[in-house]
């Protein structure tokens, strides 16, 4: 596994945060690289990145190669050295990652109870089958840990595919596909994967960087094959003449009213990057409060759940009420 699929969001937020502010004080690539503090795993990566970076890679290659960036990091960065303006997307994936880890820690500070009433309750809802002699310890043992293995084994796989959304597919996956069904989830992959394509549009636009040369550029940041492939239409129709509102008007993707009303009107007073980059931003605001949402509703939906089947235990198991042995029943 690459080492940037490993690293803590807060690990993240605090390499970005350096790099920024060694970026914003003047300070050289290779002196900021030598102060640079990571967890031990990483370690290795970090030494293949400096020695890289010494023998003259750009920030953005060499961190990918090294393992250190994700290949959507590494996208970002090559956006913004090529609009000069390295400082301000180290600074912007510094709070990204700190908000996130932020609202990481809520969910699982908020999921602590629910959590600790559902052990108590697996291990408590057989336990009048085990004093009557219906369970031997061993069914016992099993029938409370195999929910335990089985959120397990859900655990890593939502790390695994946290771990995926940094990665730039290649090809298309039945998992890729199904995940667009996901209620929200699906939705704010896809929001995430937008959000990152128009924020360097619109760096690269404000850079100076020609339209036609900046699409492809901020289509490297799309990880879902099936957006970037829809956006590389963009390109053909801007090249045939058309503005950069007409050839979104062909394309189908989540808040698309919006934004054509913010590029027709950058369009139109010559603010188009400033526009996108506006578009950005609230969409920012909207998968932040989406995150929100999750960290304050998860854990009750969690807790009501446990609460039901906690109180459906006790109504239909051995445990409820006197029943009459078998013989006399």
């Amino acid at each position: 596994m690459p080492v940037a699929a490993i690293l803590s969001l807060q690990t993240r937020a605090q390499l970005f945060g350096h790099l920024a502010a060694m970026e914003k004080a003047g300070v050289p690539v290779e002196r900021a690289l030598l102060s640079l503090s990571v967890p031990a795993r990483a370690r290795a990566a970090l030494d293949r990145l400096q020695k890289q970076i010494a023998g003259g890679s750009d920030m953005a290659s060499a961190g990918l190669r090294s393992g250190l960036f994700s290949p959507l990091e590494s996208n970002l960065l090559h956006a913004a050295q090529t609009s000069g303006c390295m400082a301000a997307v180290y600074q912007r994936l510094a709070e990204r990652y700190t908000h996130r880890a932020q609202q990481a820690a809520a969910i699982k500070s908020r999921l602590l109870m629910p959590a600790a009433v559902l052990g108590l309750a697996l291990f408590i809802q057989p336990l009048p089958a085990l004093v009557g002699g219906q369970l031997s310890p061993v069914a016992y043992l099993w029938q409370c840990l195999w929910p335990l293995l089985l959120l397990a084994v859900l655990y890593q796989l939502g790390r695994w595919l946290f771990a995926r959304d940094g990665q730039a597919a290649t090809r298309a996956t039945p998992l890729d596909q199904l995940q667009g069904y996901v209620p929200l989830l699906g939705t704010a992959s896809i929001r995430r994967n937008l959000r990152d394509f128009f924020d360097s549009l619109g760096l690269l636009l404000d850079a100076g960087v020609p339209l036609l040369d900046a699409l492809p550029k901020a289509a490297a940041t799309l990880r879902s094959l099936a957006l970037r492939t829809q956006f590389a239409q963009l390109g053909a129709a801007v090249q045939r003449g058309q503005s950069l509102a007409q050839a979104l008007t062909a394309l189908d993707f989540p808040g698309q009213p919006l934004l054509l009303g913010l590029v027709r009107t950058g369009e139109a007073s010559g603010t188009l990057p400033a526009s996108l980059l506006r578009y950005a931003a609230l969409e920012t605001q909207k998968l932040d409060s989406l995150t929100e949402q999750l960290a304050t509703w998860l854990p009750r939906l969690l807790y009501a759940g446990v609460m039901l089947w906690m109180a459906y235990g006790l109504l239909t198991g051995a445990g409820f009420g006197p029943r009459l042995p078998a013989e006399l029943g």
